[in-house]
């Protein structure tokens, strides 16, 4: 049997909850509903590394976990503006952004992110996430920009 014929095809999408990753995932949703494809939301965290040691950081690796979970479900159910016609799977994972989404990508067919994000949701991230993951992702990438509303009024 042809496994091809039974796959489905993967958009992979980095969620921070700034609006550019928020284009994102809606431009990954859209793209999902012309291809049949599933998306799978990510939002990866970390935890300052000027937080504390042992037991703090433990406890508050779990708050900064839930707080990433509750921001990437608000996310989605905003992209979606509920409709269930694509299948999005909700990811968070604690570790580097741009690490976290070459990882999920792996064998995916896309992968999707903002031209610009929050600098320092949950955690200071170094460089920038999307010039990373075009420079080292192993499957198509797709650098969605954000347009100011603010901008584009003017």
């Amino acid at each position: 049997m042809d496994e091809s014929a039974e796959r489905q095809e993967r958009i992979v999408v980095g969620v921070d909850g700034s609006r550019p990753s928020i284009r994102a995932l809606e431009w990954a949703i859209e793209q999902a509903r012309r291809t049949g494809a599933k998306v799978e939301a990510v939002l990866a965290w970390e935890v300052p590394t000027m937080y504390g040691t042992g037991m703090m950081v433990q406890q508050g690796g779990e708050e900064f976990d839930k707080s990433a979970k509750q921001s990437l479900e608000t996310a989605v159910n905003h992209a979606l503006a509920g409709k269930i016609d694509v299948t999005v799977e909700a990811h968070t994972v604690g570790g580097h952004p741009a690490k976290t989404l070459i990882d999920m990508a792996e064998r995916a067919d896309l992968l999707v992110v903002g031209s610009r994000g929050h600098g320092g949701f949950v955690g200071a991230l170094v460089g920038s996430v999307s010039h990373y993951c075009v420079s080292h992702a192993e499957c198509p990438v797709v650098v969605v920009r954000h347009r100011n509303d603010d901008e584009a009024a003017g």
